[in-house]
C-alpha cells in the first residue's frame, strides 16, 4: 500500500514534534526557513547564556534522530493550491517549487520580537544574530524590558542573574505580569525578581508605533501613555506580545480577522479535513494554547485517523498557561501547574535526567551531539 505524504509547513517546536510523531506512518516533508530547530522559547536564556540555550533550543535538523526519516526543505512557503493539494515554496532563487500532499499541517508560528522572525537564514546567520544580541546585553550597564508575558519576565530575571551589576527594570501595563498564568505563579516569580534586584514597574503602558513589533533592541527613551516620566537605558528589549501570524502564504478564507488559521476543535481547517493547524498560528482559543499541551500528539493522531477512516479527537485548551517561566536556574528548575503550584526539580537533575532522558530521548527520540554556540558570554 502506498504511503501517504504529509507536508509540515513550519519546523519550529510544534512542527518538529509533529513530524517526528508521523515519520513512522507516512512520508513526511518538513518546510522551514531555518536549517535547524530555532525555538522561540526561553528568550531570557538566549540573551543571557546563549551557549546553554543553544544546547536545547538551537538544534540542526540532522542532529535530531527523530527526523532521520523526514525530508527537510530549507525554503520559504509562498502559496497553496487547496484543490490540487499542493504547497509552493521558494528556496531563495526566486522560483516557486510545488509539493503535493495528502495531509497538510500548518505550524508556521508567529513573528514576535527580534527573536522570532520568518526570514530565510543559514545556520551561520542564526548564530551571528544570537551572538550579537548577547554581546549587546553584555555591554549594557542598564536594560529596560517592556512587556508582561513570560518572555519579558524571563528576560528580566535572567539578565539580572547573569550580570548582577547591570540595572534591569521590567515595565508592564497591568497590575501584575503573567496575566495568562494563575495569580499564584506571578506571586512566586515576583519574589524571585525582587531577590535578583529587578525593578518591577506595573501600570506602565508604552507608547509604541502601530507597525512596531519589537523586532529590534533599541536605545531611545521609552515614553508611557499612562503618564509616567520617560525611562532610559542602554538597551531596551521589547517583548510586548504583538504576535503577527506567519500566514501571508495562505488564502484569506482560511484565516480569522487577525490572520490566524481558523480551526475546528479537532485542529482541522473548516471545510478542509486534510488541512490541520497547530501551535501559535492556530486560532484555537484566546491564548492559542495548542503551542504546547501535547497538541502535536493530537494532530499526529488525527492525521492518522484521517488516513485510516477513524474518528478524530478534540483539543481541550487549559484555563491558564503552565510550565517553566524562567528556565533552568542555578538553584534548580521550577515548573508551574495550571493552578499556580510549583514543582521544583534540583539543578543536577536538569542536565542528568530531564534533558538527556526525558527531552532528548523521550520527546525528540534522540539528539546527536549538539555543538555549543561560541559567544563572548
Amino acid at each position: 500500500m502506498e504511503r501517504r505524504r504529509v507536508v509540515i509547513a513550519g519546523l519550529g517546536d510544534m512542527g518538529v514534534l509533529t513530524a517526528i510523531r508521523l515519520a513512522r506512518y507516512a512520508d513526511v516533508v518538513g518546510v522551514s526557513v531555518k536549517p535547524a530547530l530555532v525555538s522561540g522559547r526561553e528568550l531570557g536564556l538566549r540573551l543571557s547564556t546563549p551557549s546553554r540555550w543553544a544546547r536545547e533550543f538551537f538544534v540542526p535538523f540532522d542532529r535530531l534522530r527523530g527526523l532521520d526519516k523526514v525530508r527537510t526543505v530549507h525554503a520559504a512557503l509562498t502559496g497553496v493550491d487547496l484543490a490540487a493539494r499542493k504547497v509552493f515554496v521558494d528556496n531563495g532563487n526566486g522560483t516557486d517549487l510545488g509539493m503535493s500532499y495528502d495531509a497538510l499541517v500548518i505550524s508556521t508560528g508567529v513573528a514576535n520580537g527580534f527573536w522570532r522572525q520568518p526570514t530565510l537564514q543559514s545556520e551561520a546567520q542564526v548564530r551571528a544574530e544570537v551572538r550579537a544580541a548577547n554581546e549587546r546585553m553584555a555591554a549594557a550597564s542598564s536594560v529596560i524590558v517592556v512587556g508582561g508575558g513570560a518572555a519579558a519576565v524571563s528576560t528580566a530575571a535572567n539578565l539580572a542573574r547573569t550580570w548582577p551589576a547591570t540595572r534591569v527594570d521590567l515595565y508592564f501595563p497591568g497590575a501584575r505580569a503573567l496575566t495568562d498564568h494563575h495569580p499564584r505563579t506571578w506571586e512566586s516569580i515576583r519574589r524571585r525578581l525582587d531577590g535578583l534586584g529587578v525593578g518591577v514597574h506595573p501600570g506602565h503602558r508604552a507608547v509604541v508605533p502601530e507597525e512596531f513589533l519589537g523586532d529590534e533592541i533599541t536605545a531611545e527613551p521609552v515614553t508611557w501613555s499612562t503618564g509616567q516620566p520617560e525611562a532610559r537605558a542602554d538597551a531596551v528589549v521589547w517583548a510586548i506580545g504583538r504576535a503577527r501570524p506567519n500566514t501571508g502564504w495562505l488564502p484569506a478564507e482560511l484565516l480569522d480577522e487577525r490572520g490566524f488559521v481558523r480551526v475546528t476543535p479537532e485542529l482541522t481547517v473548516p471545510g478542509h479535513p486534510e488541512v490541520f493547524a497547530v501551535g501559535d498560528v492556530a486560532a484555537t482559543d484566546p491564548m492559542r494554547t495548542s503551542a504546547r499541551n501535547q497538541a502535536d500528539a493530537l494532530v499526529a493522531r488525527n492525521v492518522r485517523a484521517l488516513f485510516d477512516g477513524r474518528r478524530p479527537r478534540a483539543y481541550r485548551p487549559p484555563s491558564h498557561h503552565w510550565g517553566s517561566v524562567l528556565g533552568p536556574q542555578p538553584d534548580g528548575f521550577q515548573i508551574f501547574t495550571p493552578g499556580g503550584r510549583v514543582v521544583r526539580l534540583p539543578a543536577w537533575s536538569v542536565d542528568r535526567v530531564l534533558n538527556p532522558w526525558i527531552v532528548h530521548r523521550g520527546i525528540y527520540r534522540g539528539i546527536r551531539h549538539n555543538d555549543p554556540l561560541p559567544t563572548g558570554e
